[in-house]
């Protein structure tokens, strides 16, 4: 290799919804990532923790958190109520309202990922939507610099994954980007231990196959790696991790049987592990508000605590009222789907399965303790 300075290349590895309790008593490169330790996340789903992970920001500053919240003056969903006059027996299976957001986000525009999910067609015109631009892209983010920008500031020639692709893909990807040697730094996105987890919970056989599938391959990046480059530095990181579901409330129904209007007297989300709600007459917040403090399995949370979980957002654009479930139960159905599952994550912060992982090869700078952390180890790495 040419030129009188080491040539070192450093690469993240995220690997969406390891958390630190899905790696307990599992083996996964001890020998090649002796560095090893938990990260708090933060409170959000992957559309909050991502983002959080790529700016060093907490939610209410890079202004990602759960994909739907109430429209302001621009409606960019006006023109898709009409879609309430088609058939719901059709149109609201999953795998029809999944090419449906596919054909969408092409007419909107949108290059991030959009779901509609199971927003009401009746209602979706009341809603807007966070991930409109791509955030592994400079410029992807609704407030703030990501890791990207930084990089294309600094000069710095990175390698990055398209999320879009398979993880295979995205392999074959970076390590055609490294064996060019052009790169100093690489961010690899690896999303399917998410999906499973959701699927079989994270006590399966099935979380440790997929762990047999990627520690070869990961193997054989780092050889590749060292074949072209003097030193390699290897991070592996998640947004969060994977609680398992043993109990489904029904909150939309004990709202929608009170007396008052949604879309008049009430706007309300339904995600997978919390209830957002905006009002527009007091009694219906009243009774809301009673409703949900008469449920035991979650609780309101605070405007104090919203502000120590980086969640409080300007003009509450994402919700006057939050209730959060406890870990392990989920809201079924919900606007996030209408089926069981196995693994949910969203949950508070505290709660132990809700931690991320860091792994490394090296020792982590900056004493990182949070997922916003992983933000300076990749600047730091890159010199950005």
């Amino acid at each position: 290799m040419s030129g009188s300075s080491p040539r070192q290349l450093s690469i993240v590895t995220f690997i969406d919804a390891l958390g630190w309790e899905v790696l307990k008593g599992r083996s996964f490169m001890e020998e090649e990532l002796t560095y090893r330790q938990p990260l708090r996340s933060v409170f959000g789903f992957s559309s909050a923790c991502v983002p959080s992970i790529l700016t060093g920001l907490q939610p209410r500053d890079h202004k990602h958190w759960s994909f739907f919240y109430k429209a302001g003056a621009e409606r960019p969903f006006h023109h898709l109520r009409w879609f309430k006059l088609l058939p719901s027996s059709i149109f609201d299976k999953g795998r029809v309202r999944s090419k449906l957001s596919k054909y969408l986000a092409k007419w909107f525009g949108y290059t991030g990922y959009f779901q509609l999910y199971n927003i009401p067609f009746k209602h979706i015109d009341k809603f807007d939507y966070c991930e409109k631009r791509d955030l592994f892209k400079a410029g992807g983010m609704n407030s703030g610099a990501n890791i990207f920008e930084r990089l294309e500031t600094a000069g710095v020639p990175y390698s990055v994954s398209n999320w879009r692709e398979s993880e295979s893909a995205n392999l074959e990807h970076l390590e055609s980007d490294i064996k060019q040697g052009d790169i100093k730094f690489a961010f690899l996105y690896m999303a399917d231990m998410d999906s499973l987890l959701h699927m079989v919970g994270k006590n399966s056989k099935k979380v440790d196959e997929k762990l047999s599938w990627y520690e070869p391959r990961m193997q054989q990046l780092l050889a590749t790696a060292r074949e072209n480059y003097d030193e390699v530095r290897l991070f592996v990181c998640s947004d969060h991790g994977m609680a398992t579901v043993t109990k489904h409330v029904d909150i939309m129904s004990k709202i929608e049987e009170l007396p008052y209007k949604f879309g008049g007297d009430y706007l309300a989300t339904y995600d997978s592990t919390m209830a957002r709600f905006w009002f527009n007459n007091p009694e219906s917040e009243a009774a809301i508000r009673k409703t949900l403090e008469a449920c035991p399995e979650g609780k309101i949370l605070s405007k104090e605590e919203l502000v120590s979980l980086g969640c409080d957002f300007e003009g509450d654009q994402y919700g006057e009222m939050i209730y959060l479930l406890d870990a392990g139960t989920i809201i079924l159905p919900s606007h996030m789907g209408t089926k069981p599952i196995t693994g949910m994550h969203g949950y508070h912060p505290d709660h132990h399965d809700s931690d991320a992982s860091l792994l490394s090869n090296v020792p982590p700078p900056g004493n990182p303790t949070c997922i916003t952390d992983v933000f300076n180890i990749m600047t730091t790495e890159a010199g950005a």
